[in-house]
């Protein structure tokens, strides 16, 4: 792969609660704005996925977190998401500086939320949708 056609590398948060939800945020920016999604973004120069996912996690939602096994990934435009577990060792859920709103979801939400393109059938294939218990 040439340099101008690399991908920029991202990373994404698959959070659980106690009760089964799935950790979501509403996107202040582009791309799919006023869209849900999984919190994370880009890793920034000198960053290892670990370093980005607790920097992302906690500026999008508030929550400190450990991050855990890779879920997979999946090339979107421009980007190159690699989604890890995590799981929330601290903090209040918030929306933060890159996120409209944030909350933990059930499936019924998954159905009537404006997801971002392709988050249904990833959450799917991956085997992470949220469940209520």
């Amino acid at each position: 792969m040439t340099e101008s056609s690399a991908r920029t590398r991202c990373v994404g948060g698959v959070c659980h609660n106690s009760n089964g939800r799935l950790l979501l945020v509403q996107r202040a920016n582009e791309p799919g704005r006023g869209r849900w999604s999984i919190p994370g973004g880009r890793v920034e120069p000198g960053e290892d996925d670990d370093a980005a996912l607790r920097r992302e996690m906690a500026e999008e939602t508030g929550l400190t977190v450990r991050p855990g096994a890779l879920v997979g990934w999946v090339e979107r435009g421009p980007y190159k998401i690699f989604d890890y577990r995590c799981e929330v060792v601290a903090g209040t859920l918030r929306a933060g500086s890159d996120a409209l709103d944030a909350r933990w979801c059930g499936p019924a939400d998954l159905a009537e939320l404006p997801l971002v393109e392709g988050l249904l059938g990833t959450l799917t294939e991956w085997a992470v949708l949220p469940r209520d218990r």
